[in-house]
């Protein structure tokens, strides 16, 4: 028994015994676990708090391969279903149950002992899976519902022995969420096993006929159907019907093995912590040590070539011969001249580009002296503001 923690109740074991090859359903009951969080004494008053359950093996994070677990809202009860198979014959599983109050945050956990029984029914020979569109798993999984749904195909298949095999949610074998709108269902996959043939019904769906229509997306014509419709919508171009006594058995045999296997060992054998620890000094010379020495020998024969081995301007004049030297002096001192000879330089404004008339009073003006303007500060193409002024700036008052 699981030893409870602070804040934590743990119920006695429950043994429970189901058949290998037949469904095993339990539901985890809210109500049985409710009165088990206070501050409520009744066990009314707490009936709409949010209760989830969390279920494992012992001593392990997860259940069983074979076991299952759906709760579809906090409201709603828990259900662990699956089908166990011979293997688990005579091997009780402990789960793990613990329930949480997520308004209180208060745990209760009890334990769950799964005995598996050996049965002389197992496995049935004919299975058969129908496809199911109009329920979820855990409407299916409900006694009545599943047991409805045995009834009709008893009444279909008329055998000695029927039992459900297992049941999966189409969520799980690869089907689509279905959208919120009218009511859509999930759908759910229900296996069940007879011990007598398949009825002429349920092999309708292999004429050809249906299977044509099959192949275009339209419902087959089945004469049973109608013993299924009022209750449940099957999908009978899904239907799977499989009859083991004529299912081949595959053997996988291992090849021999060749020079490119190597051979078996056992099990593996970790080395002993006894081992001397590596010396990483020569990888630590080898990775960083040569990298930096053969930079530094480049970074010295770039510093020669660059420092050392410059000519200058002195060592490139004595190999000059003269005549070119002078040519050159006489070069730059001639463009030197021309420079400054262009900033003094002064010419007369051209008399055409001059206005005649004053164009406010009218009155004639004198020619401008060719001193007072220089060439390099008089535009070529006057503005209107530079007009005003030459013709503002170069009057003279008349003499005498």
């Amino acid at each position: 028994e699981w030893p409870p923690t602070e804040g934590e109740k743990s119920h006695a074991d429950h043994n429970v015994y189901p058949s290998a090859g037949v469904l095993f359903v339990h539901v985890l009951e809210r109500e049985y676990f409710k009165g088990e969080f206070p501050p409520y004494p009744k066990s009314g008053d707490a009936s709409s708090d949010p209760i989830t359950f969390n279920t494992n093996l012992m001593g392990y994070p997860d259940r069983p391969g074979w076991l299952r677990y759906i709760q579809r809202t906090q409201h709603s009860d828990g259900v662990l279903y699956g089908s166990p198979t011979a293997e688990h014959v005579g091997k009780p599983s402990v789960i793990e149950i613990t329930a949480y109050n997520r308004r209180t945050f208060e745990t209760a956990r009890r334990n769950l002992v799964i005995n598996i029984m050996a049965t002389e029914e197992f496995p049935l020979p004919y299975q058969a899976e129908f496809y199911i569109k109009n329920m979820n798993v855990e409407e299916m999984l409900a006694s009545e519902v599943l047991g409805d749904f045995l009834g009709a195909v008893k009444n279909v298949w008329q055998p000695e022995r029927l039992n459900a095999i297992n049941i999966t949610s189409a969520l799980d074998r690869g089907g689509r969420v279905p959208l919120p709108i009218n009511n859509l269902k999930e759908g759910v996959y229900v296996m069940v096993g007879a011990d007598v043939a398949f009825s002429s019904c349920l092999r309708e769906v292999e004429s050809p006929h249906n299977q044509l229509r099959c192949s275009q997306e339209m419902e087959p014509v089945i004469s049973c159907d109608k013993k299924f419709r009022a209750q449940f919508h099957i999908d009978w171009c899904k239907i799977s019907l499989v009859d083991i006594n004529k299912v081949v058995p595959v053997y996988i045999t291992r090849p021999d093995p060749g020079t490119g296997i190597l051979p078996e060992f056992g099990e593996y054998s970790p080395p002993s912590e006894s081992l001397m620890g590596r010396n990483y000094f020569s990888d630590f010379l080898i990775t960083l040590a040569v990298p930096s020495a053969v930079a530094l020998v480049l970074f010295f024969i770039l510093g020669y070539t660059m420092c050392c081995r410059r000519e200058g301007v002195e060592k490139r004049n004595m190999q000059t011969p003269d005549i070119e030297l002078v040519h050159h002096s006489s070069i730059q001192k001639s463009t030197k001249e021309l420079r400054n000879m262009s900033k003094n330089r002064e010419i007369s404004w051209p008399l055409s580009t001059l206005p005649v008339f004053n164009p406010v009073s009218g009155e004639v003006v004198p020619p401008i002296h060719p001193d007072n303007y220089e060439t390099t500060s008089m535009p070529l193409m006057q503005t209107q503001t530079n007009l005003q002024n030459q013709i503002t700036i170069p009057q003279q008052r008349p003499s005498g």
